[in-house]
């Protein structure tokens, strides 16, 4: 994690003294800690400090090297204490992760002017755009979890079970396999339910004719893996092949799309023209893809308002859809990172259709 700090205090404001950090997730980033509790004081004179109780002073002090670790006591007085120490007249807040009444509590207690504006949140998400080899990896090896409950489902899944037991059955394969959690809770959605994108695993009962669409993901040392499959049940109707080579082909060309100097905003419509095309524009209203890593929604998003530019290092979904209400729906996404000259897919599982 040594630079990340460093970058990020380059890039202050001059008018700005100090960085606190509070959310889980830029605690990870800046400091290499997995943790539900913990202050990170970022001085822009090029000292840090990460304040953070009994249970996790231990692990805190063996992984993180890039500032002071502090045992909490009474957090305002220490947090003063600093302010003090370095003569801290303005700190920035991270406005993405703070709520009204933590901020009204700081502004109470803390002994300096606090900073609402969002230069500072947009430097950290712009640093967090841009995932190292290292972030890489880790999301590689939770994909690859991923990609192996894929091969396993699909030699269990058998019309009589219900979207609960597949989802039940993913989750612990997941589990026993290296994941440390669920990277958000698992869809699993079969029949009229797969029309519903964002649909919950119920005891609705697999039949044959059904499309089955699996939405899940990984986790490992905190960074995220994320794919979908749909898969039929036996027979599947003219329209359901229909849909699901439109999908694919919608999906195909995205991949194709995503590189380098090209926005976001273009990927999008490159998926989006397809299905337009063959008559299910209005059967489509989520965006092609977003980028992930520490969490599973990161910015940017293929979608039709992000005009952000493509970067070598970016890790993106790719996930068109189309679904007819009451009926069925179809997903097929891949996760890649974009690359000077195009883009390297990390998800290894077939997306052409299977039928079970």
């Amino acid at each position: 994690m040594i630079g990340r700090i460093e970058q990020l205090v380059k890039n202050l404001p001059q008018e700005i003294d100090a960085v606190l950090i509070t959310s889980e997730v830029n605690r990870l980033y800046y400091t290499g800690l997995q943790s539900s509790a913990g202050t990170l004081l970022i001085t822009k004179d090029g000292q840090s400090y990460f304040i953070v109780d009994f249970r996790y002073i231990e692990k805190a002090k063996a992984i993180i090297k890039n500032c002071q670790v502090e045992l909490q006591s009474k957090l305002t007085g220490q947090l003063n204490q600093l302010i003090s120490k370095h003569n801290i007249n303005k700190i920035a807040l991270e406005t993405d992760y703070l709520s009204v009444s933590e901020y009204l509590r700081m502004k109470e207690q803390l002994k300096t002017q606090l900073v609402l504006d969002t230069y500072v949140n947009q430097q950290i998400k712009c640093q967090r755009m841009i995932k190292s080899q290292k972030e890489i990896d880790l999301i590689r090896q939770a994909q690859k979890i991923t990609d192996d409950a894929f091969a396993y489902i699909c030699g269990y899944i058998k019309p009589g079970m219900t979207d609960r037991q597949i989802a039940g059955k993913l989750l612990d394969f997941c589990y026993c396999h290296g994941s440390q959690r669920p990277a958000f809770d698992f869809i699993v959605v079969s029949g009229k339910n797969s029309s519903m994108p964002h649909g919950v695993p119920t005891d609705k009962v697999v039949e044959e004719g059904d499309f089955i669409t699996m939405d899940y993901g990984c986790t490992i040392d905190g960074y995220c893996s994320d794919m979908t499959r749909t898969v039929g049940i036996g027979k599947i109707s003219d329209e359901q092949k229909l849909i699901y080579d439109t999908v694919l082909a919608a999906h195909k060309a995205a991949i194709l799309a995503a590189k380098a100097g090209v926005s976001c905003r273009q990927v999008d419509k490159t998926a989006r023209d397809i299905i337009q095309q063959a008559g299910y524009g209005a059967c489509f209203g989520h965006g092609t893809g977003h980028s992930l890593g520490i969490e599973i929604h990161e910015s940017p998003a293929f979608s039709t308002a992000d005009e952000t530019i493509c970067e070598p290092g970016m890790v993106m979904t790719v996930e068109p859809g189309i679904y007819v209400e009451g009926k069925y729906g179809c997903r097929t996404e891949n996760m890649i990172v974009i690359t000077p000259d195009g883009c390297e897919n990390l998800t290894a599982s077939p997306s052409d259709l299977i039928l079970l």
